[in-house]
């Protein structure tokens, strides 16, 4: 119950008690936190980018530029001989910290002091980085990338007299990944410390600068301005921010007048830039091109993912950006390129959606080219343009003499082009219609003709604009046109506001009034939309609805900015301007100039859209009941419900598609606990080496474990080991890593709200429970329990879909009558009948779904501590097709168990491979596949059709050659008559043209051929063992699965030994291994013959050779000993002469007849 509040007399006037009534109920009704201020501070996390090697430093903040890896981390590592880490890999890191601190409000110790009490009392941040999916999803695998992280306390390297500590920070990696430049990080507290909320900080590549000789950073699109001049903003109309939605890392906005500057961000105008922009510009009128004035001011500025493009005048540039992570060139365009430029352009139209891989943009002409649309393409950073309609201008196609066009929306899911046209007829006033142009079929129609003046709605909030209403004496004058994709919402804006959702049915909202102008619109793409008027007024619109709110000016804005004074708000002055109007993740921003002590201040701050509509109400319906001598203020509460949750949600991976890795930094020995330099680099080492495992585990061979990080799962058996040496302080470099720190996170809880997006497969369906509590019609709760008629006629839920046709939502309610409350039960399923089949996160149909609870738009709000949320409306973008994610894979280790047991053995190749396992070619071959999930960890037999085809093969790895696509015909149809076939099977299904066979997991296997017009018909053997031969086999499911919307396409090697010969081969070789083998045994049997023969002859030989050898020794011998001896010795000898020539005679005689005897033994 709100405390009554009293009037201080009688005398007292009553518009200043109602304003002071206003002021001081806010204070009341306004979140609990304020009330608890001495309670809960109001706590802020700081982030700022900083590089690898100025860790430590204070006060610096560093560009996010440099994206080459640190190589520098081998010598950190070497040191790690003891510790789960691979000496043989190669550790790179990331070349930039986040660097985290926070302060509070309100504390009388210095922010020093503040981070050192929250070291101290256990404080840890916790951040979690998501990478935005890149737009060319040809080039880049689509996923939903997180890694969360946990940051690292670091000293101050400043000089410090305290013993421990003086200055402090966090630290974690900031991670890079290709494909992605946009990056979101979210910082949260472990819940020990102080209370600080949870904060969200865009840290985006600029691929916009360039460093200098001095190491120093230039922006290349133009000269940084230091000076905000006061005429940049005051008084300066606002502008649109026009970008593309999610996928853009630096914005950019022009309207500077006089001057061609514009304002440049990569943080989301957290900090922001003013450059003078390098164009020539050239200012070229002519009698084609009218211009009643030039000017330098850039009128139109709009960014993509890579290219910035400006209008200045008739002129139009644009600039492509220095991105390595996304294109195959480093190179930017380096000057501003000058497109279309003998043509005169009068508008640049954004198209806030990328679709088709790529992004578009839209130019409106005048003069010569008046009725035509200069349609832009910008794919991986090329831009070209397309002039549409390709065959006649639209005044042409239309038949009427004098047309010019207002707008253009792009359908990039359609692939149709909305044009806003206004029609000049000399002989009828000037009228204006939707004209439908389809780039496909080049046909041109048109869809609806706006009324020539405002209908009169005669008090009702909406009108259906049927042909038979009134209209007032305002004319219609439209000026421009908005589409959400998702909820197929198309708006016609001027100084009126209609909405349709097929084109041609229109509804008028009668809120805005016909005396304002809308100048731009700006929505989030959550349900919500702001509306910015020519005179600045604020208005909003909940999608879905038809009640416009005015929030600025308006009470609710008073009372918040009086409000804000109360608290001394720095970011709200008497003297201001808005610069522009955008949405940040789902939150409503303004860029605001502010004037103060004639000192100028650009600024983001925060539209409190909950807060302002609170007011409103409250100011708006009150009363005063008297209560005994006095009177009482009361409000009354026009919400259905008291309270309103999400329950029985599931687990969001299954349908967000978030693949989220963790890494907590490694454990430090120092007691304090405080990191240095290497243990850092080991954590930037670790993070770097986890994304690598990551993008690397997309193999077609099935691993064993289906988890990116299984090859780690040997080096977490010796944990234990590990972390006695850390536990004992002898961990090399006092660092200890923990290995089951590096995981992926499969088992993600639901957080009490819907995801943020739903992927649906075919039939598939998403299944949750509201649960409305009811309270009374006033501000105290009536605890009457009420009939279930009663809980019916109170509160009601809705459903409303963008594509009914696509899916299908079915509401069932439970009264819980002992609680006074309802329990709706909410089934969204996909109806089986929008997509065909794609390629996992290709082309899908982009549609939503929103919950509304009748009667609590713009009256329901939730207090939470970060302020009030509105209640009642929830919309949820559905996505339809393949989710991201999801890959088939070649189940190797089934398909050789199942092989083996089939075919009674299994013989793999003599030179083993693990990695890619052989198949006999006689053995019928069995293959089994898998269908991984990578975001849950699921993995299960893929039980669906697949079509099997040899497309490429060689008789080696090197000398693999693809097949086209009339080899891949004759190879693998069945029909084919020229004997060229592969394989074959005794499976009888075939596709509809039985131009190939259809396989699934219960096929009767697979015949290897080789018939004798295919590539692997008489394989020539390299060694002495059977040919091999290196298939690549792709495996699709394509057009003959219809279990669900996923193209699944695989293509592996398989490796097939034991292939046969030839005929003509086999028996070539069979007459040359016979030729050789029958003369290897003549030669043997001459051999033997003969080798008695050659024995006795080398005997023979050898018996002369050593009857030579001892007769010339004698001799030699007796010479010498004749002229020099005594007559003794002469005697002595003579004898020894004559005994040495006695025995050569007998030996002489005896050797023939020892040839004599062996004879007989031959014979």
């Amino acid at each position: 119950r709100c405390p009554a509040m009293y009037p201080a007399g009688p005398a007292w006037p009553k518009l200043r008690v109602l304003r002071a009534l206003w002021a001081l109920l806010a204070v009341l009704l306004a979140p609990w936190r304020l009330w608890a201020k001495e309670d809960i501070q109001e706590c802020i996390w700081h982030v700022v980018l900083i590089k690898f090697e100025a860790v430590g430093e204070e006060g610096r903040s560093d560009r996010f530029f440099d994206l080459e890896p640190l190589e520098s981390l081998d010598s950190v590592f070497s040191l790690l001989v003891d510790a789960p880490t691979d000496q043989n890999e190669k550790y790179l890191g990331f070349p930039y910290y986040l660097k985290i601190n926070y302060s509070c409000g309100g504390e009388v110790s210095s922010p020093e002091a503040q981070v050192r009490k929250g070291h101290l009392t256990g404080l840890k941040p916790l951040v979690l980085v998501t990478f935005q999916s890149p737009v060319n999803f040809h080039r880049w695998k689509i996923e939903q990338l997180q890694i969360q992280m946990e940051a690292a306390p670091f000293r101050s390297k400043e000089r410090c007299n305290a013993e421990e500590v003086c200055a402090m920070s966090w630290y974690t990696p900031m991670p890079i990944k290709n494909g992605s430049v946009v990056m979101y990080v979210d910082v949260r507290s472990n819940g020990l410390g102080p209370f600080i909320q949870n904060k969200r900080f865009h840290v985006n590549i600029n691929g916009f600068l360039q460093k200098q000789q001095d190491n120093t950073l230039q922006f290349t699109v133009g000269n940084e301005i230091f000076n905000l001049i006061p005429r940049y903003f005051i008084n300066v109309p606002s502008r649109p921010l026009w970008h593309t939605v999610n996928q853009t890392p630096v914005l950019i906005l022009g309207g500077i007048p006089d001057e061609k500057s514009v304002l440049l961000t990569d943080t989301s105008f957290t900090d922001f830039f003013l450059v003078e922009l390098n164009i020539d510009s050239c200012w070229v009128g002519s009698f084609y091109c009218p211009q009643a004035s030039f000017t330098a001011t850039i009128y139109d500025a709009i960014a993509t993912e890579s290219t910035l493009f400006i209008r200045q005048n008739q002129l139009v540039y644009y600039f492509t950006g220095t991105y390595v992570t996304l294109h195959e060139s480093n190179q930017g365009s380096g000057s501003w390129v000058r497109v279309l430029a003998n043509e005169c352009i009068k508008k640049l139209c954004p198209v806030h959606a990328h679709g088709n891989g790529s992004e578009y943009i839209m130019a409106l002409t005048t003069g010569k080219r008046e009725g035509y649309v200069h349609f832009g393409t910008i794919t991986d950073g090329r831009v070209s343009f397309e002039l549409l309609p390709r065959q006649r201008s639209v005044c042409e196609g239309l038949q009427v003499v004098n047309c010019s066009i207002i707008w253009a929306v792009f359908i990039a899911g359609d692939y149709n082009l909305l044009l806003l046209v206004q029609m000049e007829d000399p002989t009828t006033r000037k009228y204006f219609q939707v004209v439908s142009y389809d780039l496909v079929s080049n046909y041109l129609a048109i869809l609806y003709t706006i009324p020539e003046f405002i209908p009169d709605a005669r008090g009702l909030e909406f009108l259906m604009l049927l042909g038979t209403e009134s209209h007032t004496t305002f004319l219609m004058v439209p000026k421009g046109m908005f589409y959400n994709q998702y909820s197929n919402l198309l708006y016609i804006w001027g100084n009126f506001l209609l909405q349709s959702y097929n084109y041609e049915n229109f509804i008028y909202l009668a809120d805005f009034p016909k005396e304002q102008s809308i100048k731009y619109l700006v929505n989030s793409f959550r349900g919500d939309m702001a509306i910015v008027t020519e005179t600045e007024e604020i208005w909003y619109l909940l999608e879905g609805s038809y009640r416009m709110y005015k929030l600025f000016p308006s009470r609710g804005w008073e009372v918040h900015i009086n409000l804000q004074v109360m608290h001394q708000s720095s970011v709200y002055t008497p003297n201001e301007t808005m610069v522009t109007l955008f949405y940040e993740d789902t939150k409503l921003y303004q860029l605001v100039y502010l004037m103060k002590n004639q000192q100028g201040q650009l600024v983001k701050r925060h539209v409190p859209v909950e807060q302002l509509l609170m007011y409103q109400q409250l100011s708006n319906h009150y009363f005063f009941k008297r209560q005994g001598s006095h009177l009482t203020l009361s409000f009354t509460n026009f919400c259905p419900f008291s309270v309103m949750r999400l329950r029985d949600l599931p687990n969001p991976q299954v349908y967000s598609r978030q693949e989220r890795y963790q890494a907590r930094p490694p454990r430090v020995v120092e007691p304090s606990g405080f990191h240095n330099e290497n243990s850092l680099a080991v954590y930037q080492g670790l993070v770097y080496y986890l994304l690598c495992l990551h993008s690397e585990y997309h193999k077609p061979y099935a691993d064993r474990v289906h988890d990116s990080t299984w090859s780690w799962s040997n080096k977490k058996q010796d944990q234990d080991y590990y972390f006695y040496l850390a536990s004992n302080s002898q961990s090399p470099g006092n660092v200890y890593i923990d290995m089951a720190s590096y995981e992926k996170i499969y088992d993600l809880k639901a957080d009490y709200e819907l995801p943020e997006r739903i992927f649906l497969d075919k039939g598939t369906s998403y299944v949750f429970s509201v649960f409305l509590r009811v309270g009374g019609q006033s501000l105290e709760f009536t605890p009457e329990l009420l009939t279930s008629e009663e809980l019916k006629s109170t509160v009601d839920l809705g459903v409303v879909l963008a594509d009914p046709g696509c899916i299908e939502a079915v509401v069932k309610q439970k009264f819980l009558i002992n609680r006074n409350s309802v329990l709706f039960r909410v089934t969204l399923s996909d109806k089986r009948s929008c997509f065909d089949q794609g390629l996992s996160g290709h082309h899908l149909l982009e549609t939503s779904m929103l919950l509304k609870v009748a009667g609590a738009v713009g009256h329901c709000f939730q207090n939470t501590h970060q302020g009030p949320r509105m209640q009642g409306n929830l919309m949820v973008p559905v996505l339809i097709g393949c989710p991201p994610g999801k890959r088939l894979a070649f189940d190797i280790t089934y398909t050789l168990q199942y092989n083996r047991l089939q075919n009674k053995h299994y013989f793999d190749c003599v030179r083993v491979d693990p990695e890619m396992p052989c198949f006999l070619f006689r053995d019928v071959f069995y293959p089994f596949f898998l269908i991984q999930d990578l975001v849950t960890g699921d993995s299960g037999s893929f039980q669906g059709s697949y079509v099997l085809k040899v497309v490429g093969g060689g008789p080696t790895l090197d000398t693999i050659r693809e097949y086209s696509e009339e080899e891949i015909y004759r190879f693998n149809s069945p029909l084919d008559k020229t004997h060229s076939l592969i394989w074959t099977t005794k499976n009888t299904t075939t596709t509809k043209d039985s131009a190939f066979n259809i396989m699934s997991h219960q096929s009767l296997g697979i015949e290897w051929l080789c018939l004798e017009n295919s590539p692997c018909y008489d394989a020539v053997p390299h060694t002495i063992f059977a040919p091999e031969f290196f298939f690549k086999v792709l495996v699709s499911n394509r057009g003959v699965d219809k279990s669900t919307y996923c193209d699944y396409q695989l293509i592996f090697l398989l490796h097939i030994h034991g292939l046969p010969l030839s005929a003509k081969r086999a028996f070539f070789i069979l007459m040359v291994s016979s030729s050789v083998f029958i003369g290897l045994v003549t030669l043997y049997i001459i051999f033997c013959l003969l080798l008695p023969v050659m024995v006795k002859a080398w005997n023979s030989l050898r018996w002369k050779i050593n009857n030579i050898i001892m007769s010339e020794s004698y001799y030699t011998y007796t010479s010498r000993n004749c002229s020099g001896t005594s007559e003794t010795r002469s005697t002595v000898s003579s004898r020894a002469g004559s005994s040495d020539s006695s025995k050569v005679a007998e030996a002489n005689q005896r050797a023939p007849e020892q040839t004599w005897k062996k004879k007989p033994l031959v014979t």
